[in-house]
């Protein structure tokens, strides 16, 4: 048996990943989190906080010998400088506990993102490739690839690094998830007797765009943390194709049974900052899973993505030579996530 750490594993990346370890059966998987889980799962699951580093030496000494660590933790600051010290520490925490602890621990499978090309700043050089040059730091995922380029010389470990663009799965309380953002947003349009309009830029409307299925992520990860030729490499994972909102929009339209209207700019944040009474109500009337709103959707993000107006895109030309073929089509993946959480009570 194969031993992992998942961090960050009640994240959107990391739900989805530990139900695709357990679904092999041939690992052991131990999820860390700064909360516990709200469901049953048969992986061990661990609240622990990666920033407290003398928590974290004892957790993982009582682990035993840990093979693989899946790194999806983050944590958001006030800014980008706020930013690098915890999400360093939290990460050499735990792969120095492990280090430690482990007499055979053998990769650690790092997720970065679109940000790494700096995706948030605004247009950039596309489709991006690994090798493209750093932005002008400060960045993150710079200092923690670094930490594990360095710390790993000499050792019998090495690491990989995948970079998916805005990952699509379920997970309440994450930020940083388009597809809970368009189910409650939709739930709400039809509760409203409103059309389903898009909410941000025309400009963004036509931009093309990208998304990661969690699921395919997940399957990355495994490919990732079992093939030799994957150590010391960074790949690009999307669901394999480019596609933009003015495309997909009028198929969710129907999916919400909701007539189509063209976009209206929306400042979501403000606009959705008194909802919350509708959707309790909504999640009352229907009852629904009872998530507050707020670990519903998180507006201000949605906000950002609806308004980028540059192409987001990403070559995956490097992980299909390196060996991983997996696609995701994104209209299906949409429809089908919306599908699922319909059939969890998730949304009406």
């Amino acid at each position: 048996m194969r031993k992992a750490v998942v961090a960050g594993a009640l994240g959107v990346s990391g739900r989805a990943l530990v139900n695709h370890l357990v679904s092999l059966q041939d690992w052991e998987v131990i999820g860390l989190s700064r909360r516990s889980p709200e469901f049953q799962s048969p992986a061990r699951y661990i609240a622990l906080d990666l920033l407290d580093r003398s928590s974290v030496d004892a957790c993982v000494a009582s682990l035993g010998d840990v093979t693989h660590i899946f790194y999806a933790a983050l944590q958001f600051g006030g800014n980008v400088f706020e930013e690098i010290a915890p999400n360093l520490a939290m990460l050499q925490h735990l792969v120095e506990a492990v280090e430690r602890s482990s007499r055979s621990f053998r990769k650690v499978v790092l997720l970065e993102g679109a940000k790494y090309y700096g995706a948030h700043l605004g247009p950039y050089k596309t489709p991006a490739k690994e090798d493209d040059p750093r932005h002008m730091p400060p960045n993150f995922y710079y200092d923690q690839q670094d930490f594990l380029k360095a710390r790993s010389e000499g050792k019998a470990w090495s690491w990989t690094a995948l970079r998916p663009s805005s990952i699509c799965g379920f997970a309440v309380g994450n930020p940083m998830n388009m597809a809970t953002v368009l189910a409650v947003y939709g739930s709400l349009c039809r509760e409203l007797g409103l059309p389903f309009r898009y909410p941000g830029s025309t400009a963004s409307y036509s931009m093309i765009m990208e998304m990661t299925d969690a699921e395919l992520l997940a399957k990355a990860m495994v490919w990732a943390a079992l093939s030799d030729r994957c150590d010391g490499e960074a790949f690009n994972i999307t669901n394999g194709g480019f596609d933009r909102w003015e495309n997909l929009w009028p198929r969710l339209a129907e999916f919400f049974a909701l007539p189509y209207a063209p976009p209206q700019r929306l400042p979501l944040a403000q606009f959705m900052s008194d909802k919350a009474p509708l959707w309790q109500a909504v999640v009352a009337r229907y009852n629904l899973l009872d998530y507050t709103f707020h670990q519903a959707a998180a507006w201000p993000f949605a906000e950002a993505i609806f308004n980028i107006e540059y192409d987001v895109m990403s070559d995956t030309t490097k992980s299909r030579q390196f060996g991983f073929h997996e696609c995701v089509d994104t209209e299906e993946m949409l429809l089908r996530l919306l599908t699922q959480f319909q059939r969890m009570r998730f949304i009406p």
